[in-house]
Formats: structure tokens, sequence, C-alpha cells
């Protein structure tokens, strides 16, 4: 039954490539593990029965199908949106934490980001092998270490203030075309705060489980798009 929804947070895997070092970090952090399509493969092989499959089911063997029970999948046949796209929007959750939807593929994570962009009333939080990338709520509050690098990419034009970061983004009017705010360094606490739901936000791999922690707990949502 959809749309599902969880107390608690919810893990996403897509079908790219996971390690088993990023697999584990991000089910340490969540309740109930939904397989994207393919994605519900990274389960399986570990073991996992996923809680739920979502997608139109073209990824997802007919061997792995077999194994997951009829009632756990949740098959969406249109082709207008990705796999990624069609769960984030049936899952309600404190925060959704997402991994394997880019790997090594700039098209993928493009696709992904454009997700984010499109549900900014859901908190989601890709998990890279590298990196963390969300959408910025309009406040969030977040204890990188100092000098760390923290990335700020904007998806169209928006306005915003920031404390702890050496170079601030107050007063600036940031977007793709024009000025962007990659590979700004943290001086201390960073507080944050934009008047669009515009704002991605890149982050080192270490602070997945911090930045998890301060997007669930940010005081403030988008609203869903019209």
């Amino acid at each position: 039954m959809l749309p599902l929804l969880s107390p608690e947070n919810v893990a996403l895997l897509g079908g790219a490539a996971v390690s088993g070092a990023l697999f584990d970090e991000v089910l340490s952090l969540c309740g109930p593990v939904i397989g994207v399509d393919g994605g519900a493969a990274h389960a399986l092989s570990r073991g996992l029965m996923p809680d739920a499959v979502i997608g139109d089911m073209d990824s997802l063997s007919e061997a792995d199908m077999a194994r997951i029970p009829g009632e756990r999948l949740h098959r969406i046949d249109e082709q207008m949106t990705t796999d990624f796209d069609k769960a984030l929007r049936h899952v309600e959750a404190p925060l959704v934490l997402g991994a394997g939807f880019s790997g090594t593929r700039a098209d993928h994570a493009l696709a992904a980001y454009t997700v984010l962009l499109r549900h900014p009333d859901r908190r989601c939080l890709l998990a890279g092998e590298a990196e963390v990338v969300f959408l910025c709520p309009p406040e969030i509050s977040l204890t990188p270490q100092p000098g760390s690098w923290l990335s700020l990419y904007p998806l169209g034009a928006v306005q915003g203030a920031s404390d702890g970061l050496e170079w601030p983004i107050n007063g600036l009017l940031l977007s793709p075309a024009d000025r962007v705010g990659t590979s700004n360094r943290v001086t201390g606490p960073v507080r944050m705060r934009f008047d669009a739901p515009l704002m991605l936000a890149i982050m080192p791999r270490a602070e997945l489980a911090a930045t998890a922690r301060a997007l669930a707990a940010a005081p403030a949502r988008w609203p869903a798009r019209a």
C-alpha cells in the first residue's frame, strides 16, 4: 500500500554500486529499508529482505523478484519519472537516506539532484562514497569539522545567509549561470538560511551521520511543489 509511512528514517537503495561500508553506515541510521527497483538486489545480496520495493521493475531480476513477498512489491509502470522519483514521492519519513543513485555516472547524479529539487518537502540525504548531498531546508545548523570543505550549488536563483563559513554568502544572489558557492571552507559551527528550495549542499562522506541528524532536526520544511 502506497504511500509508505514511517516514524523512523528510511533507507532507499538504488541500483548503482554501493560499498559494504557505505551500505552498513546508511542502514545503521535507518529503520525500514526500501529497494528502488534493481537496488533491492543490494539488500538481498547481504541477506536482508527489503521492507518494500518500488519502481517499474525493469531492473530487478526475475530471480530476485521471486524471493520477495508479493505484498512488498510496488510496481509503478509510468516512464516519465525515474525510479528514485517514484520511491521518494511515495515515502514519508523524518528523513530518507539514499545510496546507489549516482555511482560514477554524472548523468545519474544530475537526475537524482533533479528529484531532490522536484520534491523539496521530502528531507532526503544522498550518500555517495566520497560525499553527501542534500537540498537545503529553509534553515539548518551543522557541526562539521573546522577546516573541512562545504560546497553550495544553486539549482536556480537563490539568496541566503551563513555563519561558520570562510566565505559567507550573506547578500549574494547565487545561480548556476552566474555565481555558485563550491569549495567553501568551514571555520566553526555552520548555520545557513535560504529563501527558496533551490540550494544543494555537498559535504564530505565523513559527515554522513552528523548531517543526517542535523537535516532531520531542521526546524522548518519547504512545502510540496504545486
